[in-house]
C-alpha cells in the first residue's frame, strides 16, 4: 500500500487568504468597537486602513518568510514567528494611519482602540489560518479503520513517554498503513503515571513491564529512549524474550542524522551499555595539581590506553607532553589529533623501544619528565605464551628500563598500568607484568620514590579486546567465538581505566597499588550476548555463538589481589589501595631479572618459566600447554 503525501497547499493560496483576512480583521475591528450608524459613519476610515494594510502587511509577512514555509510541518516556533510578524505589521500600520490623520488626510476620526482589536484579530485569524492548514494535512489520511488491512494490526507497547515516545506515537496515528496500534506508555517518571499522551495513557513504569504484557494484547514493545542504557535495554529484551515478544529500540535523531544506523541494528551499541553496572566517575580534583604545568612523558602513546591518557593529559595544560612508543603508525597518529586538538601544546614524539636503555636514558635525561605514565607493555596473551623471550625482554626488561632512568632523572611521580592477569599468573603475560610491578614497587622503596602501580581488569573497546573482535565477528555474520560458558572477567571502559591511572598518580604517595571498584565479575557469554540483542539481533538465531576451549594462559576467572591480602579505601569512593604486597628485596629482585633477560636471550623458554614460577608468589605458568592460536576470543 503507498503512503500518501502530506497536503501541499502552494503559498499563493495562504498569500490570497492573508488579503481576504486582512480585510476581514479590519471591518470585524471596527464592528466590535462602534455600533449602529456610527459604524458607517467611519467606514472612510475602515477604507483607508484597509488600503495600508493590504500593502503593508503582506510585505512583512514576505520579509519574515511566511510564504516560503510547508505549512503542514509548522510548530511551535512558527507561531512565535508569526507572533512577531503580525506585531511588526500592526506597529507599522498604526503608524502611518495615526500620521495620516494627523495631517488630517483620513476624515472624520480614529477610534485608537482600533488598531489593538486589528492585532489581536491578526494573530488570531493569521496564526489560526496557518494551524487549519497544518491539521488538515494531518488528517488527510482519513479514519485509522479505513485505512488499514483488516486482521494486520500490531498492537504497540511504548517504553517511554518523553518527546521520542510522543513522536512514535504520532506517526503511527498520522501514518494508519503502518498497521501499528500504540496501546499505552511504560514510563518511569511519577508525574505522568495515568496522563495521556496524543491520546494514548501512560500505563504504568518498567517495572510493570511484565504485569502489561501478561494482562494486555501486545505484539511489539518499542524502546523509545534514544539515551536508554544497558541496564533498560537489556531488562526490556528479557522480559521480551520470555514472553515470546518482538522489541525494536528507536534510534536517536543524531545517529541517525550521522549515518550510524545500518540494516541490521537500529542503534549503534555504547560501550557503557555492557558494563552492568554504572561507569564509575572519579574526583579530578586532585589531578590538577599533580599534571597542570608539568612535562609529563607516556610510554606505549600509541595503544589504546595510552593515546586516552594523552588525550586526558592534554586537558590539564601540561608545559610539555612526550609521547613514546615503538610504532611510528600509531604514534604519529597520536601526534596528529593531539595538535588538532590542542594546537598550542608543546608535543614531544618518540619513536623509541623500552628495551632500548640507551635510548630510554637519552630521552629522560634530554627531555627531563616530572610524571611518567608507563602503558607500554605486551597485553595479549595467547601471542606472549607463542613469544616467552619477547614479552621477557619487553615487559620486564623494558620496565626496568622506564623505571631505572626515572630514578637516574629524578622523575616526581611514575605510574605503571598493570592487570588482574598478574594476579596468581597463570600465563606469561600475566607473570611478566607481576615481575614488573615487583619493579616499580622496589624502586619506591630503595630511592623513596613517588611510584605506584595501578592494577585493573579487561578494558571494553581497547585494541585486540574483545567487544571490537565481537563486533567484527557480528558484522560478518557470525559466528561469535568464545573460549568456555563461565568464563569471566572484570570490565571497565577506556575513559574509567585512565581516570583511575590519573587519579593514582595524583593520590600516590609512592609503593601502592591501587585498584578501581570494577563491580562484579561478567560471563564473556552474557558479554557477547548483549552485544549481539544492543546490535539488533538475536544470539542463536541470528548470530551463532562457538565454545572453542580454553586457551594457553587463561583462567576462567581473575582476581584483583592475593587471597589472604587486605584492602584500604582512599579518599574517593571507586579507588581502593592494597594493604600490602609482596615484592623482592632489590638484590634478589635485580638477580632474577638478570637471570631471565640471559634466559630470553639464550631462548631457554622452559628455564624461563621455571624461573617466574619459583619467583613470583601463587605463579603457575609451566602447567600451561603450547599456545593455542586458532580461537579468536
Amino acid at each position: 500500500m503507498s503512503i500518501k503525501p502530506r497536503l501541499n497547499i502552494s503559498n499563493r493560496f495562504v498569500f490570497a487568504g492573508d488579503l481576504l483576512l486582512t480585510i476581514a480583521t479590519i471591518l470585524i475591528a471596527f464592528a466590535l468597537r462602534l455600533e449602529g450608524s456610527f459604524y458607517f459613519f467611519y467606514l472612510p476610515v475602515a477604507y483607508w486602513m484597509i488600503g495600508i494594510s493590504l500593502v503593508v502587511k503582506p510585505l512583512v509577512y514576505s520579509i519574515f518568510g511566511l510564504y516560503r514555509r510547508l505549512w503542514a510541518y509548522a510548530s511551535t516556533r512558527e507561531l512565535i514567528l508569526i507572533s512577531y510578524a503580525v506585531t511588526i505589521a500592526s506597529g507599522i500600520l498604526s503608524v502611518i494611519t495615526i500620521f495620516f490623520y494627523s495631517i488630517r488626510l483620513i476624515q472624520p476620526g480614529l477610534p485608537r482602540s482600533i488598531l489593538i482589536i486589528d492585532w489581536l484579530l491578526s494573530i488570531i485569524l493569521i496564526g489560526g489560518f496557518r494551524l487549519a492548514l497544518r491539521l488538515l494535512s494531518e488528517n488527510r489520511g482519513g479514519n485509522f479503520n479505513n485505512s488499514i488491512q483488516k486482521g494486520t494490526i500490531k498492537n504497540v507497547l511504548i517504553i517511554g513517554a518523553g518527546d521520542a515516545g510522543a513522536l512514535v506515537v504520532r506517526e503511527m496515528q498520522k501514518n494508519p498503513q503502518l498497521n501499528l496500534l500504540p496501546i499505552g506508555y511504560l514510563d518511569d517518571a511519577p508525574e505522568k503515571q495515568k496522563q495521556h499522551i496524543h491520546g494514548i495513557r501512560v500505563v504504568g513504569t518498567l517495572s510493570d513491564l511484565g504485569r502489561v504484557l501478561g494482562s494486555r494484547r501486545v505484539d511489539e514493545v518499542i524502546i523509545a529512549i534514544p539515551s536508554a542504557g544497558g541496564n533498560v535495554v537489556r531488562q526490556v529484551s528479557d522480559i521480551c524474550r520470555l514472553k515470546g515478544i518482538a522489541f525494536r529500540t528507536m534510534p536517536g535523531i543524531f545517529e541517525l542524522i550521522g549515518g550510524n544506523i545500518s540494516v541490521n541494528r537500529l542503534r549503534e551499541v555504547d560501550i557503557t551499555d555492557l558494563l552492568r553496572r554504572q561507569p564509575a566517575r572519579l574526583d579530578t580534583e586532585l589531578v590538577g595539581t599533580s599534571l597542570h604545568g608539568k612535562r609529563i612523558l607516556v610510554t606505549g602513546a600509541g595503544g589504546s590506553i595510552g593515546r586516552e591518557l594523552c588525550r586526558q593529559i592534554a586537558l590539564w595544560q601540561p608545559s610539555e607532553l612526550v609521547i613514546l612508543g615503538h610504532g611510528e603508525n600509531s604514534i604519529f597518529e597520536t601526534l596528529l589529533e593531539l595538535l588538532n586538538d590542542h594546537p598550542t601544546l608543546i608535543i614531544h614524539p618518540i619513536i623509541a623501544d623500552i628495551r632500548d636503555l640507551h635510548r630510554i636514558r637519552n630521552a629522560f635525561e634530554t627531555l627531563h619528565p616530572e610524571v611518567v605514565f608507563h602503558a607500554a607493555a605486551h597485553k595479549h596473551v595467547p601471542m606472549m605464551e607463542a613469544n616467552i623471550e619477547d614479552a621477557i625482554t619487553n615487559n620486564i626488561i623494558g620496565t626496568r628500563n622506564v623505571v631505572d632512568a626515572a630514578v637516574a632523572f629524578k622523575v616526581e611521580r611514575l605510574v605503571m598500568i598493570s592487570t588482574d592477569k598478574a594476579i596468581r599468573p597463570i600465563s606469561v603475560m600475566g607473570a611478566t607484568k607481576r615481575m614488573a610491578e615487583m619493579i616499580v614497587l622496589e624502586a619506591a622503596q630503595r630511592s623513596n620514590c613517588t611510584f605506584s602501580v595501578v592494577r585493573f581488569g579487561n578494558v571494553l573497546g581497547s585494541r585486540g579486546s574483545v567487544v571490537p573482535l565481537f563486533k567484527n565477528q557480528i558484522a560478518k555474520g557470525g559466528p561469535v567465538t568464545i573460549t568456555h560458558p563461565e568464563m569471566m572477567r572484570y570490565f571497565m571502559t577506556i575513559p574509567e581505566a585512565v581516570h583511575l591511572v590519573l587519579q593514582a598518580a595524583a593520590m600516590g604517595k609512592g609503593g601502592e597499588v591501587f585498584l578501581l571498584n570494577m563491580g562484579k565479575p561478567i560471563r564473556i557469554l552474557d558479554l557477547a550476548e548483549d552485544l549481539i540483542r544492543l546490535s539488533g539481533l538475536e544470539p542463536g538465531k541470528d548470530i551463532e555463538i562457538v565454545f572453542t576451549g580454553i586457551r594457553p594462559g587463561e583462567k576462567l576467572t581473575e582476581d584483583l589481589w592475593e587471597e589472604g591480602l587486605h584492602y584500604q579505601p582512599t579518599n574517593h569512593s571507586e579507588v581502593f589501595r592494597l594493604a600490602e604486597e609482596e615484592t623482592l628485596m632489590n638484590k634478589s629482585l635485580s638477580s632474577t631479572i638478570d637471570q631471565l633477560n640471559n634466559l630470553a636471550e639464550s631462548g631457554n623458554k622452559t628455564a624461563i618459566l621455571d624461573l617466574l614460577d619459583s619467583t613470583i608468589p601463587s605463579a603457575n605458568v609451566r602447567v600451561m600447554s603450547s599456545p593455542d592460536l586458532t580461537s579468536v576470543v
